[in-house]
């Protein structure tokens, strides 16, 4: 996804040129959920697909303030180029991942082969990857504020072809006819293709083709690092009882801060009991030295994880993208990159395919390596945390020390983490 859509293509405009009001849509989509994947995939089909009719649907209305939403975002390289693309980055609110450390705590192999932390570890920089940014942070408000607002200036700008429907959730979506799908918001519409983009967390969702409960919680609030602590770096730890994961926030009144998220196993969680001075106890105990001191932590939520998939991202005129197709774990942070690589393939497909049926098709074949990588793996480790045999984490240190000795293994991870699977 680090080249999107070449701005030569026939029939492609430019976001402040619209397609004349008086020619008729030979394409009718309903797009579903107005959240981060959603509302790019309509921004994205409403500049590269001018022969389309675009209606999105959210259940929220338009006049709530979704700005001071705090939930955090991880975004990868190539999300981050598409949103510059759309000209909706939030630049100023956003904080770039400079570093990526992972490492291992106690017990696990040691010694001085490890570096001078004497510790499994990985650290990819954005600097030996030649890259200006591995990544960013944001909060979920800050993403999808300008967004809802680039959609609705479109909108304003050709209202008979984008059509806004806020404040309408969506009853129901069937199938009517092969090439027809009927979608219920109070009054069924038909249109020619359907995309379902509300997500929700992993408890709130109906059960998909796929499902495992991971019987793990995670704990997510923000914590106050030193004043001297490294910028950008965004820091994973491996500990006997779940992954933990540090994301560099941009400052708040001079402080420096970093987005937490706490895994436990539901069975042995006793986050709930302590108090803020003994979580961060056991924070500065878990995490690795180069963090520096934690000097403050924020309430923490509470949320239970769970593998939550669907097989398949196309059933006849419908497609599911982002969380709608699969809920992950997030040890590997992944879930909105890729639905904002399901929504750049679906308009690719559709924009150079001449029949849906075959876009749908090609959209299919070409997203599945990406999504069942990041799925299998994922799981996998997830999974690993609940495990406990002997010398599980010896291996898992020597796997995260091959990674690191072996330049072509660690650009290859790079590579998937910044981009996805190509």
């Amino acid at each position: 996804m680090s080249e999107p859509f070449a701005t030569n293509v026939p029939g492609a405009r430019s976001a402040s040129a619209p397609s004349p009001e008086s020619a008729a849509p030979t394409l009718r989509l309903a797009v579903i959920g107005a959240g981060p994947a959603g509302l790019a995939l309509a921004l994205l089909a409403a500049r590269y697909l001018p022969q389309a009719q675009i209606s999105l649907f959210d259940a929220r209305p338009l006049e709530r303030d979704v700005s001071g939403d705090p939930r955090t975002l991880a975004l990868s390289l190539g999300s981050v180029q598409l949103l510059q693309r759309l000209n909706v980055w939030p630049a100023a609110q956003a904080q770039a991942i400079r570093e990526v450390h992972v490492s291992q705590a106690p017990p696990t192999l040691n010694g001085p082969w490890f570096g001078a932390s004497g510790e499994p570890q990985v650290r990819i920089t954005a600097e030996e990857q030649s890259v200006p940014q591995l990544g960013a942070v944001l909060a979920y408000g800050q993403l999808v504020a300008p967004l809802q607002a680039a959609w609705q200036d479109a909108s304003a700008r050709e209202p008979r072809r984008l059509i806004s429907r806020f404040g309408q959730p969506v009853a129901g979506i069937k199938q009517t006819a092969p090439d027809e799908v009927e979608v219920d918001a109070g009054i069924a519409e038909h249109f020619d293709l359907a995309i379902v983009a509300e997500g929700g967390v992993f408890a709130d969702q109906a059960r998909k083709s796929l499902s495992h409960n991971y019987r793990q919680n995670a704990w997510v609030g923000t914590v106050t690092l030193a004043p001297d602590s490294p910028v950008g770096v965004a820091v994973e730890r491996f500990t006997r009882r779940g992954p933990l994961a540090l994301l560099p926030l941009p400052d708040q009144r001079g402080q420096r801060r970093a987005a937490l998220v706490w895994c436990q196993p539901q069975d042995e969680d006793e986050v709930a009991e302590l108090s803020d001075a003994q979580r961060l106890a056991v924070l500065r105990h878990q995490l690795p030295e180069a963090v520096g001191p934690l000097l403050d932590i924020s309430a923490l939520k509470c949320f239970p994880l769970g593998l939550n998939a669907e097989r398949t991202l196309v059933e006849g005129r419908r497609i599911r993208i982002g969380n709608a197709a699969q809920t992950l774990h997030p040890v590997a942070g992944q879930g909105l990159n890729l639905g904002l690589r399901d929504a750049f393939a679906l308009v690719e497909a559709l924009r150079r395919e001449h029949e849906i049926d075959r876009a749908l098709r090609r959209v299919e074949w070409q997203r599945a390596p990406d999504r069942w990588a990041t799925i299998v793996t994922t799981d996998f480790l997830a999974r690993t945390f609940a495990w406990r045999w002997p010398g599980l984490p010896a291996v898992r240190g020597l796997g995260l020390a091959a990674l690191q000795a072996v330049p072509p293994l660690k650009r290859a991870l790079a590579g998937q983490m910044m981009f996805g699977r190509r």
